[in-house]
């Protein structure tokens, strides 16, 4: 078997497509000794994730587009990433040879490589602590760039879930340096090129240590992420650019990856006309003869010049400007949008991911409370109606992808994980019960399909599901945070919310195995020492009762946004259905007029007041 992974917005995969897939002299070779298989990695992250770990074990990297060799019971032999034509033609010819006159040799190397991949790593389960999230932030702080902001040299990415990990960090131990850090980092993403200074949103990551030249292509996962981090910024600091950054990075996602019916699409490719960046960069003559008048400002704030910084021609930046925090004029910068999409087109990779999704709706139904933004809330209440819609069978279990009226593929742990949070955020802006019963159902399943029982962790797909090479955990963070991390976000929050204890005991024993997996490389667990951090710093429960949800609540939630603060409304319409999900509740009254407002802490409640002034 030939099998090559790749996704629709990766160079690379277009540019060995381009060369070697649509070519008659390698299609000749494929189809006269292999059986080729073409899989989409955002589609299948299962069967990326086994395939991608036997090309580390073999060559120590990996990358896509994905190739491996594999004897007919789908154990690989052999194991790269992009091949050049004849090089690719090469390699068929000796494995075709082999296979006819070695084929033992082959086989048993896919047995020996296999049987290493299955061969789990046995951690020790831990507890999770202070001292253990504090190690992460201590990691963070000596890979940190001082000058330019992010962790390490190039390349760099975005990594979102770790800025968000650092400023809840800042919050809840009063670590000022871990606040210094994300913001650093979140300024000099917004000021470079990374960020699409004209339509919005941030590309996939930057080739240099100034964030000034992207890999341009544009992921729903990064924009999502990455919005909550600069939403999260703003509620502490309230600076205008930080606000500015998550809502036109917002603005992008609606205009630009949504589907009519209310879900978002993957993301845009690098290349227009076969040309990576040539959507994105100008000359300074275009822009003049565009501008007018007012090019010459224009170019001075964005950093344009004759000479170019990008092979003769200008990313847009903010790097050099001296007023870079100043907001910029709006008719001009739509003015180059107008231009710019008119000028050449992007391919948009139009399918729809549960797990992704879930990330947006998380981000939008957060920005929708924070700003008093009450698009965003719908925009995420949209994707969410699309998801019960489009993406959920007749048991009420999530499909993986959908794409022109097409569902496909049971759900992976990532999808219900992702869905999961986004569902609890919604739900904290707007206390609409549905959505925490969503939640609730979407945990249940990840509970009895994927989870361990005995020792903690979750698989990546499910126990009836179909079966691949191996079924491992992976708790590492990747481009997008963990699904055992962020199920262990979900199973900690309905825990304080429903006080149920089948979601304490599933949330302590991930807490174990998360604990365990993050010992040696906290860093690269960033998403469940967030997770830890909710726990073991003060959190408390706020359960308020009334006819209706009272119209003070949400600006008091957004003035005094608390991450560890978990808030359960009862009203005379959802009495019966809240008991259904928190039974502790049912003996809550609601009163015939106002609000009664009680506040728990560390298992501890006090008397209920009230008013929101006696509350504070």
């Amino acid at each position: 078997m030939f099998l090559s992974i790749g996704y629709s917005t990766c160079h690379w995969c277009h540019v060995m497509a381009r060369e070697s897939f649509e070519s008659e002299d390698v299609a000749g070779a494929l189809n006269r000794d292999f059986l080729p298989v073409k899989v989409d990695r955002e589609e299948r992250p299962d069967v990326d994730a086994v395939y991608m770990e036997a090309c580390l074990a073999i060559n120590g990297s990996g990358g896509w587009p994905l190739t491996v060799l594999l004897t007919p019971e789908q154990k690989p032999f052999w194991a790269g990433t992009y091949l050049p034509k004849t090089q690719l033609l090469s390699l068929l010819k000796q494995v075709s040879l082999l296979w006819r006159t070695d084929r033992s040799s082959l086989l048993s190397a896919g047995e020996r490589l296999t049987a290493h991949l299955r061969a789990e790593a046995r951690s020790a389960s831990g507890t999770p602590t202070r001292e253990l999230v504090k190690s992460g932030f201590d990691g963070f702080d000596r890979s940190f760039d001082t000058r330019w902001g992010g962790f390490g040299g190039a390349p760099k990415f975005p990594a979102a879930h770790n800025l968000l990990f650092l400023l809840r960090y800042a919050d809840a131990a009063g670590e000022a340096h871990a606040r210094e850090m994300a913001e650093r980092t979140l300024e000099c993403m917004y000021r470079g090129g990374v960020f699409d200074h004209v339509g919005g949103g941030f590309s996939r990551y930057a080739t240099d240590r100034r964030w000034l030249v992207p890999h341009f292509e544009k992921m729903l996962y990064d924009n999502a992420l990455l919005a909550l981090a600069y939403t999260e910024a703003w509620r502490k600091r309230g600076q205008p650019w930080q606000r500015y950054a998550a809502q036109k990075t917002l603005d992008y996602v609606l205009r630009e990856l949504s589907d009519p019916s209310g879900g978002f699409y993957c993301g845009q490719d690098a290349d227009s006309e076969g040309v990576e960046g040539k959507y994105y960069v100008f000359t300074a003559a275009e822009l003049s003869r565009l501008l007018g008048d007012d090019a010459e400002a224009f170019c001075r704030r964005f950093g344009v010049s004759a000479e170019g910084n990008f092979h003769g021609k200008n990313i847009l930046n903010l790097i050099g400007a001296s007023d870079w925090n100043t907001l910029p004029a709006d008719a001009l910068i739509h003015k180059v949008y107008e231009y710019r999409g008119k000028r050449t087109v992007l391919s948009r990779d139009d399918k729809v991911l549960a797990a992704w999704n879930g990330l947006m709706i998380a981000a939008l139904a957060r920005a929708g409370l924070v700003f008093d933004e009450p698009r965003y809330t719908q925009a995420a209440a949209g994707a969410v109606g699309f998801i019960r819609r489009c993406m959920v069978d007749a048991r009420g279990q999530l499909f993986s992808r959908w794409r022109d009226g097409e569902s496909a593929h049971r759900g992976k742990l990532d999808d219900y994980a992702f869905c999961a949070w986004g569902l609890l955020e919604l739900y904290a802006a707007t206390f609409d019960i549905s959505y925490l019963e969503d939640a609730c159902r979407l945990a249940s399943f990840l509970l009895d399909l994927f989870f361990d029982a005995d020792r903690g962790g979750f698989y990546p797909y499910a126990s009836d599901g179909e079966r691949l090479l191996t079924r491992k955990k992976d708790a590492y963070d990747g481009a997008t945070p963990s699904g055992n991390a962020v199920a262990s976000l979900v199973l900690s929050r309905l825990g304080r919310l429903a006080g149920e204890q089948r979601w304490r005991d599933a949330a302590a024993l991930q807490f174990g195995y998360l604990s365990g997996v993050a010992r040696d490389n906290p860093t690269g667990h960033a998403f469940a020492l967030l997770s830890f951090t909710e726990e073991l710093w003060p959190n408390g429960e706020l359960i308020c009762a009334s006819r209706d949800i009272p119209k003070e609540l949400l600006p008091f939630l957004r003035k005094n946004a608390q991450s560890g603060l978990a808030v359960l409304v009862k009203t005379a319409s959802n009495a019966e259905r809240l008991a259904a999900i928190a039974p502790f509740t049912a003996d809550y009254p609601v009163p015939s007029t106002g609000a009664l407002y009680y506040l728990c802490r560390n298992g501890s409640c006090q008397r209920p007041v009230d008013s929101l002034k006696e509350l504070i």
